[in-house]
């Protein structure tokens, strides 16, 4: 029986665009739930079931019915979490890279998802049963600061404000050679790659818009340390973003050249750290912000260039 019930209009923007994208964004469920619950005719639009290939228009109502949640067949597993804030609504944590935030084809478990199992009984289920308590992901080889969700209300509270761009995340990253100038922004659209299924590229065209904002912290021999703001959330934004201005990150293998490139920095995995979130508390309203220090990784990598 549904739990809750969600409401949308649909605005001329959005008009045209796929059913599970715009779903997706409204509610913070993942696209593979919405799908699921489309299956379910538990998506409407303008009171009748929703199909996949609907292609709704400005106007139109969409309505969600989020199902109780079952309970997840993942397992637990013990593995060590970096908790910067807990309550009873969420947690705020420190993800190493190397982590997976939740299974997905090739890593089955030992994800952060089977490490906060582990950790708390309590998750929020509107990311579906294979992704409980996840508002938001970092690539496996990024670290830094992720928020969880305990409760479904904290879950879309959370999820409406990275919708309305008022949560404020920070990067620190160190990409190759020297920028030419103090700070800059990005804007450029970034769509799916169109040779390589794995990567993203800068497409004019039929990419969707992006916002990267970036200032130099530091320059030393052949790369620049900087930090970037995201006004938006796409899939590898950063890395493609600086690529495009011609600095790739450092280290990066996908879109930089790897290790071999940056050989001297003794690097295994992108310069690339969530270093700074703030947000409002999802039930208080209280203004939170939390940073990140580097891990031992970069800091190392460093301390290399500077001697």
């Amino acid at each position: 029986m549904a739990v809750e019930r969600l409401r949308f209009k649909i605005t001329a923007e959005e008009s045209g665009e796929r059913l599970d994208v715009l779903a997706s964004r409204h509610s913070g469920l993942s696209r593979a739930r919405i799908q699921k619950l489309v299956d379910l005719e538990m998506v409407q639009l303008d009171g009748r079931p929703a199909a996949k290939a609907d292609l709704p228009a400005g106007g139109m109502i969409l309505e969600i019915q989020i199902p109780e949640p079952t309970e997840s067949s993942m397992t637990a597993q013990d593995i060590p979490l970096e908790i910067k804030f807990e309550d009873d609504d969420m947690i705020v944590l420190s993800k190493p890279a190397g982590l997976v935030v939740h299974p997905a084809p090739g890593h089955p478990s030992g994800t952060l998802v089977n490490a906060l199992l582990s950790h708390t009984r309590g998750l929020s289920g509107v990311g579906g049963t294979d992704r409980p308590g996840i508002v938001h992901r970092l690539d496996k080889d990024t670290s830094g600061l992720i928020l969880v969700a305990k409760t479904d209300a904290a879950h879309h509270g959370l999820s409406n404000q990275l919708k309305s761009r008022t949560i404020a995340k920070t990067y620190t990253a160190l990409v190759r050679g020297k920028l030419p100038a103090d700070s800059g922004v990005i804007t450029e659209p970034i769509g799916r790659h169109p040779k390589d299924r794995k990567k993203m590229a800068v497409a004019p065209k039929r990419g969707r818009s992006a916002e990267t904002r970036w200032r130099v912290i530091e320059r030393l021999k052949g790369y620049t340390l900087i930090e970037i703001s995201l006004m938006t959330g796409r899939t590898h934004q950063i890395r493609v973003h600086m690529l495009h201005l011609g600095h790739p990150v450092a280290g990066d293998p996908l879109y930089g050249g790897g290790e071999k490139a940056d050989a001297a920095l003794g690097l295994k995995r992108q310069f690339l750290h969530a270093s700074g979130i703030t947000f409002n508390h999802p039930l208080t309203g209280e203004r939170l912000r939390f940073q990140d220090d580097l891990p031992a990784d970069l800091t190392a990598a460093l301390a290399r260039l500077n001697r």
